[in-house]
């Protein structure tokens, strides 16, 4: 075997080199970041979306419906080789859960879910005033608590299968993965958001909470998200078996420096 031969048996597998570089702790922070941003900008449109269209009148339910699918869709885009574009606490322990990310990254991860989400709140209460409850999720007119939890399982099982899904077939970057995410939360919030809210995500629902000081409801939008994880994954499992690789680069990205 002659040496340039040698060196290519050895050499490490892209896969390898893609795995080495999310574990390298130095980009740690770069992959936080890009979960707090994404996740401020989720929230920013989310809550907003709901507080404008009370202070103005200007935004009707079908947008305000419409503008988090399609900020997600975008973020998955601009943030998803960054760090997987998780923006969602459900969603970092559905893919911890499935073997696609390491436990030991997820509670950074959630961390900066938060953080961002709690950023946006203040901006728009600062921006816009304590309008609409500050954009804060609640079970609709009629709709009882376990109603909207019942209903925030199902959303969320949806979403953490779509995502799930896509993850393991076409990487989270790819326009397959952006548009089905960003359409499943578009859909299921303009059927569903009249009767729980429409969350799917606990940094969401619980940042306007905390700002606000109300957490009478703040249960239905923490173990909703999180059992529906649980159940998003396990239709996962029925479906397809086993984590594919293409579902760990698409939850941990391909940050390469």
């Amino acid at each position: 075997m002659t040496k340039s031969a040698a060196n290519q048996a050895t050499a490490p597998a892209p896969e390898d080199s893609t795995l080495a570089a999310f574990l390298d702790s130095s980009r740690e922070g770069r992959r936080l970041f890009a979960e707090g941003w994404g996740t401020f900008l989720l929230v920013l449109v989310a809550c907003g979306a709901a507080m404008t269209a009370e202070r103005t009148g200007a935004l009707g339910p079908a947008a305000a419906a419409a503008a988090p699918g399609l900020t997600v869709m975008v973020a998955i885009y601009v943030l998803g080789a960054v760090g997987g574009a998780h923006l969602n606490p459900a969603v970092t322990l559905a893919f911890a859960l499935r073997g696609n990310f390491p436990w030991s990254r997820a509670p950074g991860y959630v961390l900066a879910q938060f953080a961002g989400a709690l950023c946006a709140v203040l901006l728009l209460r600062t921006a816009i005033g304590d309008v609409a409850d500050l954009g804060a999720t609640k079970p609709g007119p009629g709709t009882n608590g376990a109603s909207a939890l019942a209903v925030e399982i199902v959303l969320t099982a949806g979403l953490v299968n779509t995502i799930l899904a896509t993850a393991s077939g076409a990487r989270n970057v790819g326009a397959n993965a952006a548009i089905a995410v960003g359409a499943w939360i578009v859909v299921a919030g303009l059927w569903a958001a009249p009767i729980s809210g429409a969350s799917m995500n606990p940094a969401r629902s619980l940042a306007p909470d905390l700002v606000r000081g109300d957490l009478s409801t703040a249960a239905i939008y923490l173990v909703g998200p999180l059992v529906g994880a649980l159940v998003g994954v396990a239709i996962e499992w029925i479906l397809k078996g086993p984590p594919s690789r293409e579902g760990s680069r698409a939850a941990q990205g391909e940050d390469r420096g």
